[in-house]
């Protein structure tokens, strides 16, 4: 049943101030990275959605009013971005040709896959006859420009099944079909219900895709490997494990693209980093008549740079479970040389098959899934679909409130996170700006969640994470309280600057300050919130969509023939296709 909480809330916001509340949750709660260099090294993570989001606040402010516009417009970009996909995506010829990126509305400044606030990012899996899986990253570029190498040639047998996911850094993409044919509509692929994107995700063929798979699975030619035992004695985590989940779980990808100084991209693999090497000696020799060394300036030019999709999965596969001593599920990347690395679809397949209760399902109260800020069963299993998850059924399964218990009240979920601290306390932090280790990295990421779900709401209770902050606004500690109970007061700020959250008027536990306080500070909400309490919910933290979009409609996709009110666009929902190449 729906919450009345949610639907009692106020719904008047305006879309574009929604998109833009949204975009800073997410940017509080989610593992978003730009790593710098070649393969992917996890040890530093340097540059994050979030740490950009700081470094503007630390940005002295312009001395004339007729120049703060501007400056602002400069630290915002365009949160709502649209992808054109090609002819035949599903197809090898598909897969090898780039996706291009544009603003959803060019009226709200562009898009730029290298900026990595904006940056898009898509991951296919493939699956044989014969039950072979194999991965493969397509390229997004901006529209108008040419990658900075050429894409690898992907094989994609004749018979086999491709499906495909999308990642986005910020709040709204759009999938729109990048010629006279329709791409979206041959790719079968989803972008949320009409009127209503989900987000930052989006699929192609997904439902296809698992069919296949399964099919393999129970003939035996596909195996998916067992979990193993975490360090804590305990199932290493999946994706549908309560101590992985955040607000919005089985979302976003684990694709890495490169970017040179000139913001032009390409693939991960050994040939795009030697010719983006090369086009940096020959940027060097053409600049050789400014400087009297040439070589001096080549030992200066800028590496390129690795975009990281800000993903649950990419948190679990590359943080969580070295942390733990456990290995994710891997197939061979086409178009990275080969090397086995996770994604996606290889970790919801994991999960299908051996996570145990409880089990973690996209609830309807993930911000996702709503549409017009209220919970939606079409929308919820529309995103379970491309997921490989079942559909919303009866009793509990998909009920916000019951969600919110198991996550925090469950030994399964967060108390999990809490109980493994001294692990994950010698793990590396996805975001050095929000917690100097993996520990304080989940626990302000669990912390944003309660909110984020408008668990408080649901349960009457208040948040039962309590951080700990230094001066900088850093978490340097958290304690769990039972839930329910009230936990310790906040003790009051000393920083100069009020909080950055957007999730509640009191400081925030775990956004830095923009001012330095006299040492560590506790923070959290100190008492449970009322029916008449001002805190937003998830009504207030979805991309709102378009007004006239419909809860019960067929899933569709994106395509140029509709307008809708904000600059996005509709199109119809297609009949199915064939896939493979």
């Amino acid at each position: 049943m729906r919450s009345t909480a949610v639907a009692r809330k106020d719904l008047t916001q305006s879309s574009r101030t929604a998109r833009r509340e949204h975009a800073r949750h997410r940017k509080l709660s989610k593992v978003s990275l730009a790593l710098i260099g070649g393969p992917v090294i996890l040890a530093v993570v340097a540059g994050s959605v979030f740490a950009a989001e700081v470094r503007a606040q630390h940005r002295p402010q312009k001395n004339q009013a007729t120049a703060a516009q501007p400056d602002a417009a400069a630290r915002r970009p365009d949160p709502n971005c649209t992808l054109l996909v090609p002819d035949n995506p599903l197809s090898a010829r598909g897969l090898a040709t780039p996706y291009r990126l544009v603003a959803t509305d060019p009226a709200q400044g562009p898009c730029h896959e290298a900026n990595p606030d904006q940056s898009a990012f898509v991951e296919a899996a493939i699956v044989t006859p014969n039950g072979k899986l194999t991965l493969y990253n397509p390229l997004v570029i901006d529209k108008g420009t040419k990658p900075a190498a050429p894409t690898a040639r992907p094989s994609v047998p004749r018979g086999s099944t491709v499906g495909i996911w999308f990642g986005f850094n910020s709040a709204e993409l759009t999938l729109r079909a990048s010629g006279r044919r329709d791409g979206p509509a041959r790719g079968q692929c989803v972008n949320g219900l009409p009127g209503s994107v989900f987000g930052q995700f989006a699929y192609c063929n997904a439902p296809a895709f698992f069919r296949a798979a399964n099919a393999q699975i129970a003939k035996g030619h596909l195996r998916i490997p067992a979990l193993g035992r975490a360090k804590d004695g305990l199932p290493c985590p999946t994706t549908r494990d309560f101590s992985v989940v955040d607000q919005d779980g089985s979302d976003n990808v684990v694709t890495h693209y490169l970017a040179d100084a000139h913001g032009r991209i390409a693939q991960n693999n050994a040939a795009s980093r030697a010719a983006l090497k090369d086009g940096a000696r020959l940027t060097n020799r053409g600049d050789r008549h400014h400087r009297h060394n040439g070589g001096a300036r080549w030992a200066t030019t800028r590496a390129p740079k690795d975009l990281a999709n800000g993903s649950d999965n990419l948190l679990l596969t590359q943080f969580m479970d070295p942390a733990l001593g456990c290995k994710p599920f891997t197939a061979p990347d086409q178009s990275g040389d080969g090397r086995a690395t996770s994604a996606l679809a290889l970790d919801e397949l994991s999960a299908a098959a051996h996570q145990k209760a409880p089990i973690a399902l996209v609830p309807r109260n993930d911000p996702m899934t709503l549409v017009d800020g209220r919970s939606s069963v079409a929308k919820t299993n529309a995103y379970r679909t491309g997921v490989d998850m079942p559909a919303v059924g009866a009793g509990a399964d998909g009920d916000g409130a019951g969600f919110c218990t198991t996550l925090f009240r469950d030994p399964a979920g967060i108390q999990r996170v809490f109980k493994d601290k001294p692990l994950f306390e010698k793990a590396p932090s996805p975001d050095p700006a929000m917690a100097p280790n993996l520990f304080g990295f989940l626990a302000a990421r669990a912390n944003q969640t309660f909110t984020n779900l408008g668990c408080d709401h649901l349960l009457g209770a208040a948040d039962p994470i309590v951080l700990t902050t230094n001066a900088d606004g850093v978490v340097t500690d958290a304690v769990l309280t039972a839930l329910g109970r009230t936990p310790p007061s906040a003790a009051p700020s000393t920083g100069t600057s009020p909080s950055t959250s957007p999730s509640t008027p009191s400081a925030s536990p775990s956004t830095p300050s923009a001012g330095r306080g006299a040492g560590p500070t506790a923070t959290n909400q100190a008492t449970a919130p009322t029916s008449g309490s001002a805190s937003p919910s998830p009504a207030t933290q979805q991309p709102q969509g378009h007004r006239y979009g419909s809860s019960t409609a067929t899933p569709t996709l994106a395509s140029p023939r509709r307008t809708a009110l904000d600059g996005a666009s509709l199109g119809r929902a297609s009949a199915p296709v064939g896939n493979g190449g």
